[in-house]
């Protein structure tokens, strides 16, 4: 369950390629702004603190001339004499405890100033802080004129700081997503390329999987792939090797076995046929040889089949056939004469057909079902999807467990049921090769009512009214 949820190699290193990139960016963005903020701010509050300074300066040589009354308004002093800012505002308030008033602006009273600035300025220092004023952002610098015991403040608007700090950070922000999009995109062109290797040696194990033992990868530029390729051809080269020295021992086993089982068979033969001249207790011996030589006679003509089939001998010899009437002929040959054949009314009567390799399957699920599953009970005949015609040939055995269903169908191989009856355990093995060979295949599923209900199919060739 933990490899169906976790994300395909692609993805990760997509995602790897993005979430670097977006904690580069990130990291990116917060050191350019905090850069730029710093400076900014730096710069801004050095330009302040002289231009105030400046300011006081010029503040108390009007107090030493007595040009400035401390009894009256001094706003349109500010207004008219002062270098200030625009949108900025200054105040001039005394810091000794016998003044008669607090002289200010006339548009923004002494409060608007934060009460750390004023503390330190009344305490007889000088000072910056920031603040904001009715929602505006400044920088507010308070200076100390000792000689007439009075603290001249200035407030500088930092709207103009604030925007380029919004703009940087847009603009880093945008510069940011798009390296992230171009690092994803990026990250997924890398993963297709550093993958595509390996899509080429899933593709050349899957055309081996399915009989292509020749397949081979080709030569790559990059000596890592190389590698992968001259191992990958040198498995490919051992794997067909076995096989092709297996299917020879096979196929050679069963020729050099032809010719003495028909010897013995035939001399089995001589004797069963003159059973009367020996005894009783040799006849039964007599008849344990005859089964078992006619069993290995059997096995013999189905290991050749399977060697043919093995060695590519998979050439179709069509011919018109009624394909009803085969049916029967075929059931009746194996053993089960009154057979029911229930044809779909669909189904096409005559059609191209391997006869040969058609007797094999359906003789062998027929022969299967005598022996195995209680005796073949009917044989179901529809047309299914894609031009197919499905065959299904039903018992009333015990049926075939879940777990055995597809090894049931490998070569020696038997299920629990047959388990102790005679048999080669080839038959399913030739009508699962034979059906491939024919464009079809086959599978066994439950019956309604009980047993099991082996099903083939194969392709409608130059279908026939």
């Amino acid at each position: 369950m933990a490899s169906d949820r976790s994300l395909r190699l692609r993805t990760r290193v997509t995602l790897f390629f993005a979430l670097i990139a977006l904690f580069a960016g990130l990291v990116l963005i917060g050191v350019t702004y905090g850069f730029a903020r710093n400076s900014l701010l730096d710069e801004r509050t050095a330009s302040a603190k002289q231009q105030a300074f400046d300011n006081a300066a010029a503040v108390a040589e009007q107090l030493d001339a007595g040009l400035i009354d401390p009894t009256v308004s001094i706003g349109s002093y500010f207004e008219n004499v002062l270098r200030t800012e625009p949108s900025g505002f200054a105040v001039l308030s005394s810091t000794s405890p016998t003044a008669p008033a607090t002289q200010t602006d006339t548009t923004h009273p002494l409060a608007d100033f934060p009460d750390e600035l004023v503390d330190q300025v009344r305490s007889g220092g000088s000072g910056i802080q920031y603040t904001s004023v009715d929602g505006d952002d400044y920088a507010t610098v308070g200076v100390y004129i000792r000689r007439h015991e009075t603290g001249y403040y200035e407030a500088f608007p930092a709207t103009n700081e604030d925007s380029t700090l919004t703009a940087l950070l847009t603009a880093l922000g945008l510069g940011g997503l798009g390296t992230l999009v171009i690092a994803t995109l990026f990250g997924y062109s890398t993963s297709r390329r550093l993958l595509r290797p390996l899509s080429r040696v899933a593709d050349a194990a899957e055309d081996i999987t399915s009989g292509g033992l020749d397949t081979r990868l080709e030569g790559e530029s990059d000596p890592d792939l190389d590698r992968l390729r001259s191992s990958f051809n040198d498995m490919a080269d051992a794997v067909q090797t076995r096989i092709e020295r297996e299917a020879r021992f096979a196929s050679d086993v069963s020729h050099e076995l032809r010719s003495p089982i028909t010897a013995l068979t035939a001399a089995v033969e001589v004797l069963d046929a003159r059973r009367t001249d020996i005894p009783e207790r040799t006849q039964q011996a007599l008849d344990v040889v005859v089964s078992q030589v006619r069993r290995f006679d059997d096995m013999v003509i189905d290991l050749l089949e399977l060697s043919r089939l093995d060695a590519g001998a998979t050439d179709l010899t069509l011919e018109t056939v009624d394909m009803i009437d085969l049916t029967h002929r075929i059931a009746a040959r194996f053993g089960s004469p009154n057979i029911d054949v229930d044809v779909d009314p669909a189904t096409p009567r005559e059609f191209d057909i391997d006869k040969v390799r058609f007797e094999r399957v359906l003789g062998n699920l027929i022969e299967n079902a005598n022996h195995h599953g209680g005796g073949a009970i009917s044989v179901d005949i529809t047309p299914s999807r894609n031009k197919m015609l499905r065959f299904a040939v039903e018992d009333g055995g015990p049926g075939v467990a879940q777990s055995e269903r597809d090894r049931i169908f490998e070569r020696f191989a038997r299920g629990s049921a047959a388990r102790h009856r005679i048999g080669t355990g080839l038959g399913l093995a030739l009508a699962s090769e034979q059906s491939a060979a024919m464009g079809g295949g086959i599978w066994v599923e439950d019956r309604a009512g009980g047993g099991a209900r082996f099903v083939f199919e194969i392709p409608i060739r130059k279908e026939r009214s």
